[in-house]
């Protein structure tokens, strides 16, 4: 493991555990190798932290552009992160991450494609097109209590509960030839809604 990513990763275990209350159920569900896809709801900020704090495996998210114009923000986020079009359309960004999948990486997404700081949003289809195309397996995670902290002071001292709960992987079946929007729009919301079955109801918003 990259020394960087392990000194974050420890750094915020202490935070997590020294000022808050964290809890991770499921570990065992994580795969120990192989090309991963971790798909989780996203709340706020503490997001990408929390789950790299929680998952015993080297990953990658993509992040918006926004969050490496500034250049002390750009050196940590390039430890776990790569930068990404807002808009999601970015035939670079999804190159690069089915490269990795090919390599056996593990790639880490929040497929609302925004914070929902609650119930879940509707996801972009494109967590179903990398998955069908990568043939990855998909690791569901649920997070509850990050929503209260949005800024970087509530991330490092949350004093608050935070859990994570990892689901079973699984794996899409091989499509062959071209894929419409109805089916991608179908397994996207099969595996958001993997997502969901692990939240209490209150968060699973549109896929409740």
């Amino acid at each position: 493991m990259n020394i960087r990513y392990a000194i974050v990763r420890a750094t915020g275990k202490v935070c997590f555990n020294v000022f808050g209350r964290f809890e991770v159920k499921g570990l065992e569900g994580v795969p120990p190798r192989g090309r991963l896809l971790i798909v989780a709801n996203h709340l706020s900020n503490a997001d990408p932290p929390v789950l790299v704090v929680s998952i015993p495996r080297r990953f990658w998210f993509v992040a918006k552009r926004g969050l490496f114009r500034h250049p002390v923000s750009a050196y940590f986020m390039r430890i776990f992160s790569h930068p990404m079009d807002r808009s999601g359309q970015d035939a670079e960004t999804l190159r690069w991450m089915l490269r990795m999948l090919e390599d056996e990486q593990t790639i880490g997404i929040f497929p609302e494609g925004t914070r929902s700081q609650g119930p879940m949003k509707k996801a972009g289809y494109g967590v179903a097109y990398v998955a069908l195309k990568s043939q990855a397996t998909i690791l569901p995670v649920g997070i509850v209590g990050t929503e209260k902290a949005q800024n970087i002071w509530r991330i490092i001292f949350p004093f608050r509960r935070f859990k994570v709960i990892i689901g079973q992987p699984f794996s899409l079946p091989p499509i062959d030839g071209n894929v419409d929007t109805p089916v991608l729009e179908s397994l996207t919301d099969m595996i958001m809604g993997r997502v969901a079955a692990l939240l209490p109801k209150e968060y699973r918003g549109v896929y409740g």
